[in-house]
């Protein structure tokens, strides 16, 4: 795939999908310089939370300050195999469900999983240390409440999950479009067990999306547990985008006085 511009141009309402936003504009960011995610709050009065937002993601959590809380639930994800496209944005690879891909049960709330994306390095970091790769599942409650699973990935053995699509993203890469375009790959029946794997502990904390526009009081669950994928996975996330945004994390955010919590589900047996 050839994109011949470092900005992207891209609609507000196809980043992550309806209803989280009912915005329409056409708006432009990047990875680096004038359009780079210090100056997303700049780009557009919808950007605003980029800049003035005081809860925002990502952010690095310092293991020896999160509060333990044993009254977290337990993440409960009920997915199921489902028909999908990929998508190369330009600025990130996404996967968009298109029919009921199943819920995460958060706080006795259904979340519908909507779409999943991959940045790499990871935008959360632990301890300051970034990771090569984070996959963020986006769901979203029938009332317009955003949740986010994250999952951090260190090199080494392969991702099963990626491996099941690793025809289309290596179709991704040999299409070509132009800057103000994307790339749409149909994924049939996608497999989900390895996306509702068991979280015994996670990070919890309320933020924000993590691209444009920066829309505030999504709530965050972290994976504690790092797993595997492969650096050959990982470039292969890489080609298909451009040269400013095959790094597409964005810096972390000051937690403005937040508090990360801690889940253990082998502690104080919830």
């Amino acid at each position: 795939m050839a994109l011949t511009g470092a900005v992207f141009v891209v609609g507000i309402a196809l980043l992550i999908a309806a209803p989280l936003t009912q915005q329409h504009e056409v708006v432009q960011f990047s990875y680096s310089g004038a359009t780079g995610p210090g100056n997303w709050g700049s780009l557009s009065p919808d950007f605003s939370a980029c800049s003035t937002g005081k809860l925002q993601s990502p952010v690095n959590i310092v293991k020896k300050d999160v509060v333990d809380n044993h009254k977290l639930p337990p993440l409960t994800k009920v997915y199921e195999e489902s028909n999908s496209t990929l998508i190369n944005y330009g600025f990130s690879i996404g996967l968009q469900y298109e029919n009921n891909a199943g819920v995460l049960i958060q706080d006795g709330k259904n979340y519908t999983l909507k779409k999943i994306d991959w940045h790499s390095p990871s935008e959360h970091t632990i301890n300051g240390l970034r990771y090569p790769l984070e996959l963020q599942k986006i769901h979203v409650s029938d009332d317009g409440h955003i949740s986010v699973v994250a999952v951090l990935y260190n090199y080494g053995h392969v991702d099963p999950f990626l491996v099941q699509l690793r025809k289309e993203i290596t179709q991704l890469t040999k299409e070509v479009c132009g800057e103000d375009e994307e790339v749409h790959i149909p994924v049939v029946e996608l497999g989900s067990k390895y996306l509702k794997r068991k979280a015994v502990k996670y990070y919890r904390y309320v933020g924000s999306l993590t691209t444009p526009p920066c829309t505030e009081n999504v709530t965050w669950s972290i994976l504690s547990k790092v797993r595997d994928v492969s650096k050959e996975q990982v470039e292969a996330l890489k080609a298909p985008l451009d040269g400013s945004c095959k790094n597409n994390a964005r810096p972390v955010q000051p937690l403005n006085g937040r508090s990360i919590e801690f889940y253990d589900a082998n502690s104080g047996k919830n």
